[in-house]
């Protein structure tokens, strides 16, 4: 084969139609031709320089790479499309002519950094489950846990679809009858953190990610976001290089969460 030609996936997430495995389900539901033919088969090779490789009938256009910190508000959903038209992070952005998504996911009702990009190489190796990239989150919960309780949540708590753990886990401080807890996720499950805290008798009251990775929210105001700085972006880069799939380590009293029990729409929550 030429050298230009490059896989499918790889193609469309360089243009910018998400990470490399939302490209390949946008392969498998026949949403991609080239030259006018319908394309399903994953690892086709394509020349995108001389072939017209189109999505949902929209020629594709190879993009400039961007990369935005963003302080996402609760209400706004990690989404390019939502049937509904309720709001989304990629709206809080003013760049419209850029194919932007959100690396990693944060619910609804949470707020706090994300990495907003048109570059699904890099997406592909941040936010895959098997990177364990490290999220860094500070939740206020109600009332105080105590030591024993923040142990718990490093061990983990069974529930009916697995093993839900945090990797670190530190009170902060107390106010009033709450507390602030800062905790630390390596790969997670929807809605893990409010489950795991409420399983131990503490509803979560606001829970805000603070870094992802190299990069941290620092003091960026919510719904605001910036152009990374070119150090920062130097060292995601070089951060994402050195990222490699990590090896489960069998316990012998706790059942380990298998991967395949992961579903692709609980990548990473908080």
């Amino acid at each position: 084969m030429p050298e230009a030609e490059s896989r499918l996936q790889k193609v469309l997430a360089e243009a910018g139609h998400g990470s490399r495995r939302a490209c390949e389900e946008l392969i498998s539901e026949g949403r991609v031709t080239v030259d006018g033919e319908t394309v399903t088969e994953l690892g086709t090779k394509v020349d995108a320089d001389r072939q017209d490789v189109r999505v949902d009938g929209e020629r594709l256009k190879l993009q400039r790479k961007k990369y935005y910190l963003l302080n996402k508000p609760t209400g706004f959903l990690c989404t390019n499309s939502d049937p509904s038209g309720r709001r989304r992070a990629i709206d809080l952005i003013d760049d419209p002519n850029a194919r932007l998504f959100t690396v990693g996911r944060l619910d609804e009702s949470s707020e706090g950094l994300l990495l907003v990009t048109n570059d699904g190489e890099l997406a592909e190796r941040l936010s895959h489950p098997r990177y364990e990239v490290v999220r860094k989150y500070r939740v206020q919960v109600a009332g105080v846990p105590d030591a024993e309780t923040l142990k718990s949540l490093r061990e983990g708590l069974r529930f009916s679809d697995g093993v839900f753990q945090v990797s670190y886990a530190r009170k902060l401080k107390t106010h009033g009858k709450s507390a602030f807890i800062e905790v630390e996720l390596t790969q997670g499950q929807n809605r893990e953190i409010r489950r795991l805290f409420a399983r131990s008798g503490h509803k979560v009251m606001s829970l805000q990610r603070i870094a992802f990775g190299p990069l941290k929210l620092a003091r960026l105001p919510v719904g605001h976001y910036r152009p990374l700085r070119g150090e920062e972006l130097k060292q995601l880069k070089e951060f994402a290089r050195g990222c490699q799939p990590k090896k489960r380590v069998k316990r012998s009293r706790r059942p380990s969460v298998k991967r395949s029990g992961v579903k692709k729409s609980t990548e990473n929550r908080g």
